[in-house]
């Protein structure tokens, strides 16, 4: 019998909500900040016992309901060619980004990554069995979406002007991600995740006929390939919805774009549902915090397998007693009834 509350969830057997935070293992906690001073990110990834000690913070710390591995959505391209830096204050930068049609030559399979293998199995020894680990790795689209633009972007201008100069280009380097993503997903299941998400922060740029033409075969083809519980997040998704439940996860993490309990393409769906308090709920007195919180619930009982999660994830400067605050007011809530 399963006695994890998050794993009960994709069967729709569990009897009160789980809820977890993309990013709760981040810069808001102050234990994090306290390892953050003393070493890199890249240091820090690539530390098994780091990576343990960060992936199993959240737990004691919120009272979530399952465990995020720490790492990157970058960390799998890191491991194929790509000279990634992560810089306080500007995010990701890629020395060497994909420039042009000749670029796609150098861009290889990922090599070992032992380390990623051992901080998996150092957190499961750690986590008590009703916590499963959430293994994660970025989207085909989002993760070229950086190395196209050499790191964050707003216009997303060097990505567009790629596709349109050169779409065979494009393709094949879908393709190389796509591969690698499979395989680097299933080298985390092997070595202990329970349930896996992609995040596929920069979809929402795409028109609907773009994103059904650009990505939805490649994220088919991953969750097809990977035999675990699975979440589909995209950022800015309402015109994307459609295409997101035909996505093969067995849940769609939607952010605040859409409404719980008043939309018709997920009601008419059997995929289950995460999400989709607003961030910037967070910096709101507590009143108005748990009435927030309770319209989501509420309208998520339009749904019969569902998981609490924000619109995106933890801001840096936000509360750990506002975070908390959420866990318990989650778990209160009557899921049944």
């Amino acid at each position: 019998m399963n006695n994890s509350t998050f794993l009960q969830a994709f069967e729709g057997t569990n009897t009160r909500v789980p809820v977890w935070f993309m990013r709760q293992a981040g810069r808001f906690l102050p234990g994090y900040q306290k390892i953050r001073d003393r070493y890199s990110l890249n240091q820090m990834f690539k530390k098994p016992d780091l990576v343990a000690e960060l992936t199993c913070m959240p737990i004691n710390a919120l009272g979530v309901d399952a465990a995020i591995l720490f790492a990157d959505i970058l960390s799998l391209p890191a491991a194929m060619g790509f000279e990634i830096n992560f810089i306080k204050g500007e995010g990701p930068v890629i020395a060497n980004p994909i420039e042009t049609a000749a670029d796609v030559r150098r861009v290889h399979d990922f090599g070992k990554l032992s380390y990623l293998s051992e901080a998996i199995k150092v957190i499961n020894r750690t986590l008590s069995e009703n916590i499963p680990l959430i293994g994660f790795a970025g989207s085909p689209f989002t993760v070229l979406c950086y190395l196209i633009e050499g790191g964050s972007s707003v216009n997303f201008t060097k990505t567009f002007r790629f596709i349109q100069d050169d779409p065979p280009a494009f393709t094949e380097l879908m393709k190389v991600i796509t591969k690698n993503t499979i395989v680097y997903l299933k080298l985390q299941q092997e070595a202990g995740i329970k349930a896996f998400q992609i995040f596929d922060t920069w979809a929402g740029i795409l028109r609907p006929s773009d994103y059904a033409h650009w990505v939805l075969s490649y994220i088919q083809e991953i969750f097809s390939r990977v035999d675990l519980p699975s979440i589909y997040y995209v950022k800015n998704c309402r015109h994307l919805l459609e295409f997101m439940v035909k996505s093969k996860a067995d849940f769609v993490s939607v952010d605040h774009t859409i409404v719980l309990g008043h939309s018709k393409v997920l009601e008419n769906s059997d995929v289950g549902v995460q999400g989709n308090l607003f961030n910037g709920l967070l910096y709101t007195d507590y009143k108005i915090l748990e009435k927030e919180i309770h319209d989501v619930l509420v309208g998520a009982r339009h749904y019969q397998k569902y998981i609490f999660n924000l619109s995106h994830g933890i801001f840096p400067d936000v509360e750990v007693e506002k975070v908390k605050f959420i866990v318990e007011k989650v778990h209160e809530f009557k899921w049944r009834i």
